[in-house]
């Protein structure tokens, strides 16, 4: 499916939404661009701005590259499309996303990827290992659901709510990771900490040997030391570089 032109969906929507359209198409191509996507599937999803319980999800059928602004589908809670749109989306891959918004209202923005750096770790019985300091700012925050199927069950969203609770990284057992947070910016650096701490693992066990580990105390200081890192801005503070690569790759995610 190529992607088709959707000029005025800007003209349609309010500016505090289509600026989440530009944030969210802009993860998307992130994720392409560090290649922790999987063809078509996968979900990055993010509540409309507003009083509505309105959200944006890919059309189904179109690679992370393809994403724009524009060409983002939007859902209510039930999948169900509420603006016109020539795409449709994978309904089994919202019920992931849409649980977690329902259940959490800080949940703005829910990432879910199938990369292979955490797909293996997530089938690993010990999980995440606090080996790196990327792994302290996960294990700070971080929740695990037993691997059910593909998500097409109703039933599942209980549990999937019930294992998030209040963290910030779910580790889907062999299956992927999820992170969660109140803006894009934020949750694609957690994301990114998230991958990157699989990826540190995989290459430290593939050395042989044993591995040093960090301290349990160090890691409950972990949140208070990535506030201090990031003068407490988070993802926001690497965002607006983010924004200027993709820029210069290929500025048409913001069409």
């Amino acid at each position: 499916m190529s992607a088709q032109p959707l000029t005025a969906v800007r003209g349609r929507v309010t500016p505090e939404e289509w600026e989440q359209r530009v944030a969210l198409a802009a993860a998307y191509r992130l994720v392409a661009h560090f290649r922790w996507d999987d063809l078509i599937f996968t979900h990055l999803s993010a509540r409309v701005p507003g009083p509505d319980h309105h959200f944006l999800i890919n059309p189904y059928g179109m690679t992370f590259d393809e994403i724009t602004a524009s060409n983002l589908v939007k859902v209510d809670l039930d999948g169900k499309k509420i603006m016109a749109s020539p795409h449709e989306i994978n309904p089994a891959g919202f019920t992931i996303h849409s649980a977690i918004h329902a259940a959490r209202e800080d949940a703005q923005v829910v990432l879910h990827t199938h990369s292979v750096n955490g797909a293996a770790v997530s089938a690993q019985k010990a999980g995440v290992l606090p080996i790196s300091q990327q792994s302290m700012f996960v294990l700070a925050s971080l929740g695990h659901h037993d691997y059910e199927g593909v998500a097409l069950r109703e039933d599942e969203k209980a549990r999937l709510v019930r294992d998030l609770a209040d963290k910030s990284f779910l580790m889907l057992r062999n299956h992927g990771l999820i992170t969660v947070a109140d803006n894009v910016p934020d949750a694609f650096l957690l994301m990114y900490t998230f991958e990157s701490a699989c990826m540190i693992q995989l290459r430290a066990q593939s050395g042989g040997g044993d591995l040093v580990r960090i301290d349990s105390e160090i890691i409950a200081t972990a949140q208070h030391q990535a506030a201090a890192v990031t003068k407490s801005e988070l993802g926001a503070l690497a965002w607006p570089a983010l924004l200027r690569k993709l820029d210069r790759i290929d500025p048409s995610y913001r069409s």
